[in-house]
């Protein structure tokens, strides 16, 4: 039987042209065939519109599956850290904050593999406890390269180097060159957590676990990349492994 592998929704801001709905869940179509092409079954969990609701919401989809993509989206709303937002924060979202937070910590508790992919990177780093920059423009002296690229999403634009003998290493070389759309990224790391991949201008690019091999994650968008990259499909079909040993 093949892993089913959750993914968190995101929602629309604006009215579909399909239904004329401006909240209506949804999840980047280029990571669900990317799951279908390394082996999974993907489904999709929206989030509840009640923050309160999130752990329960959480409990009662948890044995659904085998392993969770937490995606991209918007920016993580920095209370959740302990600071106030600064005027360089984009748009944020804390239903999906408290969700994710609830599902993730669900998720470890269960050993279910996971993978955060960009904003899944930073929000599974606040959801045990570390901090990220709100903008490396205005809060990280030492930010050099561009790490909201302006070309097109499916093209590579800046380098990672990866930890000799980490899981990223294993799965994705000393070395590769990855896109980047993101402003915010990992300050301090969490405590169950070590940093494995660093940008040329030092910042985090990919955290896992310091025990284990259940939670791996990644600033960049394989998703966008897996069909012409084999180290971006490799990520998935990383996740669908380690899921398929889990179920």
């Amino acid at each position: 039987m093949k892993p089913i592998i959750a993914i968190t929704a995101d929602s629309l801001v604006k009215p579909s042209p399909v239904i004329n709905e401006n909240i209506a869940p949804f999840a980047p179509r280029q990571l669900v065939e990317g799951i279908l092409a390394a082996g999974g079954i993907p489904i999709v969990l929206p989030f509840p519109e009640d923050p309160a609701e999130a752990a329960e919401a959480a409990q009662a989809v948890i044995d659904t599956f085998d392993g969770l993509v937490i995606p991209g989206g918007p920016d993580i709303d920095p209370t959740l850290f302990g600071e106030e937002p600064i005027p360089q924060i984009g748009r944020t979202n804390y239903e999906r904050d408290a969700y994710e937070i609830a599902l993730i910590k669900a998720a470890a508790l269960k050993h279910k593999a996971q993978l955060g992919i960009c904003r899944g990177i930073q929000i599974i780093n606040v959801a045990f406890g570390g901090t990220l920059y709100q903008d490396l423009g205005t809060q990280d002296p030492d930010c050099q390269i561009q790490h909201s690229q302006k070309a097109p999403g499916q093209f590579p634009t800046h380098h990672v180097t990866t930890t000799p003998g980490s899981q990223i290493n294993a799965i994705i070389g000393a070395k590769s060159k990855v896109n980047s759309r993101h402003h915010q990224a990992v300050r301090a790391v969490a405590t169950p957590f070590k940093a494995t991949a660093t940008a040329p201008d030092g910042v985090i690019e990919a955290i896992e676990l310091q025990e284990g091999d259940d939670i791996l994650a990644v600033q960049w968008h394989p998703e966008n990349m897996w069909q012409r990259d084999p180290a971006a499909l490799a990520l998935f079909q990383d996740l669908v492994a380690r899921a398929g040993k889990k179920a």
